[in-house]
């Protein structure tokens, strides 16, 4: 059977995206009768209680070569703190839904846990967009402040477009991206700055790669299906 390889509502999570795992406990649905996630729910809802399960989990995203020497962060009431300092310039961190754009009917899903190592050039464009928007949801504000404040940032250039050659690694065999999506598949993802879908041959047939534009955070993310999860054991692929 033929599926379409593209996640719904990709994040960016991604990052997505969005974007989860055995590790956390069991969260409660605020789930509508649409199917859609209408509203924030309780915070505890989106951490992860055991500190040492989120830095696992957020390793999990990347090889060992990779992750191993990363630094890590964890998610807390007050936002993301260095659990673990890195020496190889990567970050792996579990990213939450408000990683993807606020049009994602499950931008609120306290489900998902999207493990993610950004390389240094991503660190310093992308992630900053994401801590942004995590800082506005710790503060509860509501999708379209989220929208309006990450916009004001971009036009004063407080946070920045991807720098060149900004990527991540996503191939956590315990990724949760969304609840269509669920795991998906383990990827890497390149950002790069405005819309540039068609410059890579994405999205056409057999292209091995896949491109969603993502216009709130001003950039396409490139997404390339590796063949085996980061433990090293093979992942199922499905065809175009």
């Amino acid at each position: 059977m033929k599926e379409n390889l593209a996640p719904p509502g990709i994040i960016a999570v991604a990052f997505a995206v969005i974007i989860v795992i055995v590790a956390t406990p069991c969260v409660a649905q605020a789930q509508s009768d649409s199917g859609h996630y209408q509203a924030q729910t309780a915070l505890g809802q989106y951490l992860i209680a055991d500190r040492d399960s989120e830095i696992a989990l957020a390793r999990s995203a990347a090889p060992k070569s990779v992750s191993d020497s990363a630094e890590v962060m964890v998610l807390g009431p007050d936002g993301y703190t260095t659990a673990v300092k890195g020496s190889n310039g990567f970050l792996c961190i579990v990213e939450r839904s408000w990683g993807a754009s606020t049009d994602e009917p499950e931008f609120w899903n306290p489900n998902i846990r999207a493990p993610i190592c950004f390389n240094a050039m991503s660190r310093s464009s992308v992630v900053s967009t994401y801590l942004l928007k995590t800082r506005l949801a710790l503060a509860r504000k509501s999708k379209a402040e989220i929208s309006r404040v990450v916009a004001a940032a971009f036009e004063r250039k407080e946070v920045p477009v991807p720098d060149p050659g900004a990527m991540c690694y996503m191939m956590s065999k315990r990724q949760y991206l969304n609840d269509r999506g669920k795991h998906w598949h383990p990827h890497i993802m390149v950002f790069v700055a405005g819309d540039a879908s068609g410059s890579w041959g994405a999205n056409l047939p057999d292209s091995p790669v896949i491109a969603a534009n993502d216009p709130e955070e001003r950039m396409t993310i490139m997404m390339v299906l590796a063949g085996q999860w980061s433990d090293g054991t093979p992942a199922h692929m499905m065809s175009h």
